[in-house]
């Protein structure tokens, strides 16, 4: 049996969470794809998969040999790419991950002219807000907002985005306009779940940094979601300005104490080693740096 096709598989039915899946994937049968996981274990001499009937998930060496093949077949991608670069053709499947509101917003309009441009890459976008491992989850690259990244991973600016606090002008007609981070406590607050500094609000005011702790009556892990309670008039909200922008210009919300700033944050590509760069992943980030040039922040 070919080794690296055992890997392939193997990682294949990892990433896929089923054999059905893996075989639909590599365009085998599910019998072959049984095989070649079964026969790789018996080479190896341990369990490298706990099968049930309703999932599959790594046993500990599994999880040590699925880290190990991921660079393995990563090396032999990336030395594809080399060559293929020669021929000026990013190539192969890129595997992006990227925040969901973002990723709607404001990354979805430019998935298919990326297509066009390099039409031999496949793309597999995937949107969640919380960080992901990239190198144990297998992305090529992952668009972060962030303050600047501390991180063994190598990043990329493309623009900033600022954290804004509103609401509707109806909610602020019923229940008044708060004039100090202070006057939150006496306000109903829409949180977002992920902010990483939880319910405790900071701002920069006139005399310097401000906290106040919140007390909310709805969290959720989704800016969408607090966008739509806000112009709903159910609430104050604190999201991103590539969120609320076009709100706040339209007059739908009204930015709240503008003299206390929150935060603001970059957007950045991120992905694991500035060796070797695979072809397809240098073609993203090119093009998202000259898509996102004109904007400088969002």
């Amino acid at each position: 049996m070919d080794r690296f096709l055992e890997m392939q598989t193997f990682c294949a039915v990892v990433d896929a969470g089923s054999f059905v899946k893996a075989a639909d994937d590599l365009g085998f049968s599910r019998a072959a794809v049984s095989r070649y996981v079964a026969e790789l274990e018996t080479r190896l001499g341990v369990r490298l998969l706990h099968r049930t009937t309703r999932r599959l998930s790594l046993t500990e060496e599994g999880t040590v040999f699925h880290a190990r093949c991921r660079e393995l077949l990563s090396g032999v991608e990336e030395a594809e790419a080399e060559l293929s670069s020669r021929r000026g053709a990013a190539r192969g499947l890129l595997r992006v991950n990227a925040p969901v509101s973002f990723g709607i917003l404001h990354l979805a309009p430019l998935w298919k002219i990326f297509h066009d441009q390099y039409p031999q890459v496949q793309l597999d976008i995937t949107l969640v807000d919380r960080v992901v491992d990239l190198v144990d989850e297998g992305y090529d690259l992952a668009i972060r907002i962030a303050p600047l990244p501390s991180s063994s991973l190598i990043s990329k600016r493309f623009a900033s985005t600022r954290i804004l606090l509103c609401a509707s002008p109806q909610y602020l007609q019923a229940h008044g306009v708060p004039e100090q981070p202070s006057d939150l406590a006496e306000h109903a607050v829409i949180a977002y779940s992920y902010w990483s500094t939880g319910d405790g609000w900071q701002f920069d005011g006139p005399n310097g940094r401000v906290s106040v702790n919140i007390k909310p009556w709805m969290h959720t892990n989704n800016g969408d979601t607090c966008r739509a309670a806000a112009l709903a008039h159910q609430g104050v909200i604190l999201q991103p300005s590539f969120i609320v922008g076009e709100d706040l210009a339209t007059g739908r919300l009204v930015e709240l104490m503008p003299e206390f700033r929150s935060l603001e944050l970059g957007i950045y590509a991120m992905y694991p080693t500035r060796k070797h760069v695979a072809l397809k992943v240098r073609a993203l980030i090119d093009f998202l740096t000259k898509q996102f040039s004109e904007h400088g922040s969002f």
